[in-house]
């Protein structure tokens, strides 16, 4: 039987609302007809070009318990169940504020400019090991997806992690005070975002908006390497914080990482944790997860957690979707091993997936590939930004560079002739020129930012080797 997540009077009550037609019991909140499930309150949000009260009768028929609205549409049975609002963007809110209200879970809020999404599902593992933990689905993590996924937040949940994004000032902030967090971590302040920033100490003066909410006795935890780190901890500190705690490399950090190994399928992590030393597998390689894991074992002892309960737990994560996912096709006489970072890319998350590339293994004589995408949002210094990760592709030995993009065009024309492997205008033409190249063995990295589509470059290759069709000519994009 399916958990009972609102009841009628319950909801009406938290967004002030008036019901009609038959009475209702929800166990789950939408905002999207096209994927409502069975026993969901479906959200009618207005949009500047969509309308949810459109599609009421179509989520009604899907399945959806009732409907909260702020008019009635035409059309629907005199016994349709409908929740009544005065808007429902704010009746969201209202509701999350409710779920806020009546939660006896401890709640751990993260942002950062990199590691948001992989740190939250890590915390989840941790964090289920000790009772029943409620997450961001996705990345549903700004002004819209925070109170949809604090409105799902069942009363039985021991623990609850979400997700806080942002490209621009102020934003965190309204979000930080409806989710309350008891913990609140930074993974990371990097160069994201720059269009709409001055520096990255205005980055980080944004991000630290995320300590405005936290409850009264709560913890932050930071990036000791990070360069903004004593600016993150004095504004901690001001907006009443007095427990900080770093995690890194750096050897004040409450949480150091002493040596971290990659092997295929994992990290191994060597750590420092107090006084405690610690080794576990984070179960997705890459440096990267072995840091942001630091900041979870932090966030784990700060919700009750031990850190060594917490740890093993962490062998079991899996990289989500466009952020490291590992796929090997079947290729020629052999096969490919594609990793796939296409969900997004900024300079600091490009140079981490280098380094992680670099670290993969390969059959001799085969080649470590990267396929990249422009980077937006950049602003001013986007050409030499692109342009100076040719140092950085040199430095980690990868073999061939594929560019796509007007952006990336800086890069491959900073590349040594060596290096590169071609440039296109887009994602599918560079994904024909790559296609033409590959050879059993190689390892193939995919990034670039969503905007860019690089996705499509998996999706070319999978239907390529799905098909056991030869590879296409070289005749799509420029020669090296």
């Amino acid at each position: 039987m399916t958990a009972s997540l609102w009841t009628a009077s319950a909801a009406a009550a938290a967004v002030s609302g008036r019901l009609t037609g038959r009475t209702w019991t929800a166990s789950g909140v939408s905002i999207d007809s096209r994927t409502v499930a069975r026993g969901d309150l479906f959200v009618a949000l207005q949009g500047p070009t969509h309308d949810g009260h459109d599609h009421v009768a179509a989520a009604l028929a899907a399945g959806a318990a009732a409907a909260l609205v702020h008019r009635v549409p035409e059309g629907l049975a005199a016994d349709a169940p409908l929740l009544v609002a005065q808007d429902t963007r704010q009746a969201l809110e209202s509701l999350a504020a409710a779920a806020r209200a009546r939660s006896n879970a401890r709640i751990v809020a993260v942002t950062g400019s990199v590691g948001k999404t992989g740190t939250k599902e890590m915390l989840k593992l941790a964090l289920d090991t000790a009772g029943p933990t409620h997450v961001t689905a996705g990345n549903l993590n700004n002004h819209w997806g925070v109170p949809l996924s604090l409105a799902r937040l069942p009363p039985s949940a021991r623990f609850a992690v979400f997700e806080l994004g942002m490209n621009h000032p102020g934003e965190i902030t309204p979000l930080t005070r409806l989710v309350r967090p008891h913990v609140a971590v930074i993974t990371a302040v990097e160069a994201v975002h720059m269009e709409f920033f001055a520096s990255t100490r205005e980055i980080a003066r944004a991000k630290a908006e995320i300590f405005l909410g936290v409850e009264p006795g709560g913890v932050a935890v930071l990036p000791r390497d990070n360069p903004h780190f004593a600016f993150l901890s004095d504004q901690a500190r001001a907006a009443g914080i007095t427990a900080i705690e770093g995690f890194g490399r750096h050897i004040d950090a409450d949480a150091r990482l002493l040596d971290a190994a990659q092997d295929p399928e994992a990290t191994l992590v060597f750590a420092l944790l107090g006084d405690e030393a610690m080794s576990y597998r984070v179960g997705v390689p890459g440096l990267q997860w072995g840091i942001n894991s630091l900041a979870v074992l932090l966030a784990a002892r700060a919700s009750g957690l031990a850190p060594a309960t917490a740890a093993p737990a962490l062998a079991a994560m899996t990289a989500p979707k466009g952020r490291g996912a590992r796929k090997r096709l079947p290729w020629g006489d052999g096969g490919l091993l594609v990793i796939d970072e296409s969900y997004n890319a900024s300079p600091a998350s490009m140079r981490a997936a280098i380094a992680t590339l670099a670290q993969t293994e390969r059959p001799r004589q085969a080649r470590r590939i990267a396929v990249l995408g422009d980077m937006l949002e950049l602003g001013e210094a986007s050409p030499s930004v692109h342009a100076g990760l040719a140092e950085t592709l040199v430095e980690r030995g990868i073999d061939l560079v594929f560019t796509a993009g007007a952006l990336m065009r800086h890069l491959h024309d900073a590349l040594p002739v060596d290096r590169r492997g071609g440039h296109a205008a887009n994602a599918d033409a560079a994904a024909l020129l790559l296609a033409g190249a590959l050879a059993a063995g190689d390892v193939v990295m995919v990034k670039g930012s969503a905007g860019s589509a690089m996705g499509r470059v998996i999706t070319k290759l999978e239907d390529l080797a799905a098909a056991s069709l030869p590879p296409a000519g070289r005749d799509q994009g420029e020669k090296p």
